[in-house]
Formats: C-alpha cells, structure tokens, sequence
C-alpha cells in the first residue's frame, strides 16, 4: 500500500471524501482484496489507538506528540520563515504517517507461531489397570508442562500398549514441545493416515509441527486436509489465510 491510501483510510472514516470519491472508495474495497485487507486492519488498529488513549492524561499526551510531529512534518514543506497554519487533515495525514509505521508492525508481529495455536487442555488418561501409576505420572507431567518427563512416560506405556492411540497422540504432542520433529511428525502421521479418533487433531498437530519448524508450504498442505466437521477446521482455515 501506498501512503496515499492510509490517508484515504482516514478521509474516509472522517467523512471527509465527496459523493463521488465515497462510492469509488467502497468500489475499491469489493473488487481489490489486498486494499480491503489493508483497510481493515487500518480500522482495527485505529480502534486500539483510540482505546489505548481514550485516558484523558494520555490522550493529551498523545495529541501534544502528533500535533509536534506534523508541525515538524509540514514545516518541511515550506521555507522555515513562513507561518504555517495547520488544517484537521494535516493532522489526519500525520496520524496516518503514525499508523503506516503500526501497521508494518502490527503485521510483523501478527506473522502466526505455534504457541498461539497449541491451546490443548489439561489431559486425563484412560486407565488400564496395571499401569495406572505411570499413566498417572504421563498424565501430571504432560499438565505441568514437564515434557521431558512425560516423553519417558509416554514411551514406556506405548512398549506394551503400541496400539494405543491415545498415547502415542500425547507422545506425539509431546515430542513436539520438545523439538523432537522427526519422532513427533511419524507418530502424528501414522494416525493422521489411521482411522482413530484422533485422525483429525493429529492431523491438525502434524501441521503445527510444520508451523513450529518454520516449513510453512508443508503446514499449508496439511492444514488443507483437514475436514470441515474436524474440531480444528476453522482454526485451521483462519491459519491458511495467515499463511498465504
């Protein structure tokens, strides 16, 4: 985007533009996509300034700091003899310059990781008589967050109960928060080509895999997969638009 088009933002949200200008501003906005996404997130980012600063202190603060900026700004423009006297919209030109700079890095910082997707809950597993102790320690160790404990948990269990889905679904995860990728994409994708229960979140887990090794081509692949009755599905195609 050009910088002209944060300053058309702007008019646009003061009411500012003609009839004219108006109707071809909302034109724009249905045929251009990137425009649309741009001035959305414009707006959304406009309404955080506008709570962040809605403090009275702060927002005199604030405005003290913007009217400096475009004083500075428009001076440039002129011989520094001359007397400048500043309109609304030179304001809402140099707010505009403002929210460029936050929107190049509410973007970079809005890029998605797999901590804001990794939201499971705490686990409880299915016992099986002689082994409740150790499932009990997988368990607790998996809730604290102690991964390296619950990885040798995990594997003891899965050397007499190799079948079973449930665990090797936790080991899997597991093995992701502790970086192992290669063990945790081969236990993910076996279930992911199962027909378990948990086909559709070890799929879904196998593309956070990906997002955490930073192999954004192979999470989009597999995020594409995922079926629209899945739990996951919208969190997945909210994460293919992030990705594209």
């Amino acid at each position: 985007m050009e910088e002209q088009d944060y300053i058309l933002f702007e008019n646009y949200l003061l009411e500012a533009l003609s009839e004219a200008e108006k109707n071809a501003f909302e034109t724009r906005l249905k045929t251009d996509s990137s425009f649309n996404e741009s001035f959305n997130t414009y707006k959304e980012l406009s309404s955080f300034l506008e709570h962040k600063f809605k403090n009275e202190a702060t927002s005199t603060a604030f405005q003290n700091n913007l009217k400096n900026i475009s004083k500075s700004y428009f001076e440039k423009q002129d011989t520094p003899k001359k007397s400048i006297s500043f309109k609304p919209w030179q304001y809402a030109m140099a707010a505009s310059v403002i929210l460029l700079i936050g929107i190049t890095m509410f973007n970079k910082l809005s890029n998605p990781v797999y901590s804001d997707y990794a939201n499971y809950e705490s686990i409880s597993l299915t016992v099986r008589g002689t082994q409740d102790g150790l499932l009990k320690t997988a368990e607790n160790a998996f809730n604290k967050k102690d991964f390296a404990k619950a990885e040798v948990a995990f594997k003891e269990l899965l050397l007499t109960d190799e079948q079973n889905t449930e665990l090797q679904f936790y080991r899997g995860v597991t093995n992701i928060e502790l970086n192992n990728f290669a063990l945790a994409d081969w236990l993910l994708k076996g279930l992911k080509e199962g027909n378990s229960v948990y086909k559709n979140k070890a799929t879904w887990y196998l593309a956070l895999s990906k997002l955490k090794q930073k192999k954004e081509a192979a999470c989009l692949e597999i995020l594409k997969t995922i079926p629209e009755d899945a739990e996951d599905y919208k969190a997945a195609q909210k994460l293919i638009k992030k990705l594209h």
